[in-house]
């Protein structure tokens, strides 16, 4: 069945054309949605009963309900497993800053880039998620801390770009001022570095952050921690990146997670300025978040300030991350594998 919160208000429209209903009725039907966040038909107290019982039967509608929260003690930081229809689950992390509520989210479940720092991929792809589903994760966040989200990133379980329709979907529904409209602006899309998908972004000129996955200066080194770099190149990427700046006006952010002895060293520091220095960019340091599964050790904090010092020196915007939700399985993809370890040991006994 189609999507019904998955649909773009024009969309809408037509389909209550087609069910002989007033065009009106689909303003209502959007607004209860994506404004007041109805989790079911029967809050839509002015809509007929009789419309109300045609949706129910012509469409899914898509709700999330969390199966675990986790707060964490030293920030405040809330980490949510959300279940699907299909028995999947999902990740989100609300992030309160000063300037407001962040929230990252999924886009897929599960992941098939293969990063070899990222809990998200080592069970694979399992599938790609609806544009309803990744909305969901930032409006079930709202329902259940009754406060707005001003800033959302797409950088948890999954690899954006890889779910591109569904992602542009999810975006125009987020923005629409007949919806929460949030900013474009207030909106990053992280990516490992699919180059013909970040041309192709750069071609709808949105006003979106893309934040590049680069966590290596060499192609040597990028392609032993991250398997798209044997698809393509540091030039391909920078050029890729200069397009994007070019055709939106918008500076990319790269992601550098710092691994001890891997990736942090002056030399490493001095590729990176090499690399990038000539492109409008923003740099974000993260001390890679420690997963079981992989034997990767956070950078100490001395090495962390050198390399952003070294940087700095050579006139790159740089910052550290702040390191949010350590104590609650922080890295993307650690929770929903606990958990699905979890539901297979009870299986089994």
């Amino acid at each position: 069945m189609t999507d019904l919160r998955s649909l773009t208000l024009t969309e809408l429209e037509e389909e209550m054309k087609a069910m002989g209903e007033k065009p009106f009725r689909a303003k209502q039907l959007y607004g209860w949605m994506h404004q007041r966040l109805a989790v079911c038909y029967e809050e839509m107290t002015n809509l007929p009963k009789t419309l109300r019982d045609k949706c129910r039967e012509r469409y899914d509608y898509t709700v999330l309900r969390p199966v675990r929260v986790q707060e964490s003690a030293l920030d405040g930081t809330r980490k949510y497993l959300f279940a699907l229809a299909d028995g999947n689950t999902v990740e989100s992390v609300l992030m309160r800053y000063r300037h407001g509520n962040s929230v990252c989210i999924s886009s897929q479940v599960g992941c098939r880039m293969g990063c070899r720092f990222c809990a998200s991929t080592l069970d694979g792809l399992e599938r790609s998620l609806l544009s309803s589903e990744m909305l969901e994760q930032v409006y079930a966040v709202m329902r259940h801390t009754g406060e707005r989200v001003s800033h959302v990133v797409v950088m948890g379980s999954g690899e954006p770009l890889d779910n591109y329709d569904n992602l542009l979907r999810f975006i125009e529904l987020l923005t629409d001022e007949n919806g929460q409209h949030i900013s474009q602006r207030n909106i990053t899309v992280s990516t490992c570095g699919i180059v013909p998908k970040m041309r192709q972004l750069a071609d709808r000129k949105l006003q979106i952050t893309l934040a590049l996955s680069l966590h290596a200066a060499t192609d040597e080194k990028r392609r032993q921690l991250m398997p798209i770099a044997k698809r393509y190149s540091l030039q391909e990427l920078t050029e890729a990146c200069a397009y994007y700046f070019e055709q939106t006006g918008r500076r990319i952010t790269f992601e550098y997670s710092l691994v001890k002895g891997v990736n942090d060293s002056d030399r490493d520091a001095e590729q990176l300025a090499g690399l990038i220095g000539r492109l409008n960019c923003h740099v974000n340091l993260i001390p890679v978040n420690p997963v079981k599964e992989r034997d990767y050790v956070q950078s100490d904090r001395r090495a962390v300030d050198a390399f952003q010092e070294k940087l700095r020196r050579r006139g790159i915007n740089v910052t550290v991350r702040r390191e949010l939700g350590r104590d609650i399985d922080g890295a993307c993809g650690q929770l929903r594998r606990r958990y699905m370890e979890e539901r297979r040991t009870s299986d089994i006994f």
